[in-house]
């Protein structure tokens, strides 16, 4: 019985490690009509003791406009304050253009990052521009990727956001991997906002 168990959990641990890899790549849902009746430029997930916004700070930008757009993460639960632990930020940004139907990934460092938050106090961070692409793609993709340099072009956009982070057993006096085998709580909070650039300039 205990050799099953335990090639269930390096299973579910190859399943966590191929997911992790793949958000990190920032891939978009294949489906740009997934949640779409849902959409807006805000939006607002509850998981448990957390709260996730994700916001743009407007419906429409004119061309050459910065875009403002931002994930907060709040604490909600009993205690004065929680830690998380973390990639590079607790924050992804992959979006993709509708109406060239173009993704733009949101690449990140993964070295392990803990942020106590205080309840009541949401930690905020800016979305910054992203994107890459390889030898395989083509020109007119590429171009579109370096235009995102000098601002984003007049398009219609879909930002698949999320918090994804654990809490930190060691902070609070557990011990992972120890005797008692007890994982860290995972948490993948996702929410999806849109907005839309002006094809013509100022």
């Amino acid at each position: 019985m205990k050799r099953y168990l335990y090639i269930g959990f390096i299973l579910l641990l190859i399943m966590l490690t191929g997911c992790v890899k793949q958000e990190t790549q920032g891939a978009a849902p294949s489906d740009p009509t997934l949640n779409k009746a849902a959409r807006g430029s805000q939006a607002e997930m509850t998981d448990g003791d957390f709260v996730y916004r994700l916001v743009s700070e407007k419906e429409k930008y004119e061309r050459g406009d910065q875009v403002q757009v931002y994930g907060e993460l709040e604490y909600i639960g009993e205690k004065d304050e929680i830690t998380i632990g973390h990639a590079a930020s607790v924050f992804y940004f992959p979006m993709k253009e509708l109406t060239r139907d173009y993704n733009i990934s949101y690449a990140m460092n993964e070295p392990y990052i803990t942020t106590k938050l205080k309840k009541g106090e949401p930690l905020r961070e800016y979305y910054k521009i992203g994107g890459g692409y390889d030898s395989r793609d083509d020109k007119r993709y590429k171009d579109f990727i370096h235009s995102l340099k000098d601002g984003f072009p007049g398009g219609h956009y879909v930002v698949y956001g999320s918090a994804d982070f654990v809490i930190d057993l060691q902070s609070h006096g557990a011990d992972p991997g120890g005797s008692n085998g007890e994982e860290p709580k995972r948490y993948k909070i996702q929410a999806e906002i849109e907005f839309s650039v002006s094809e013509d300039t100022k």
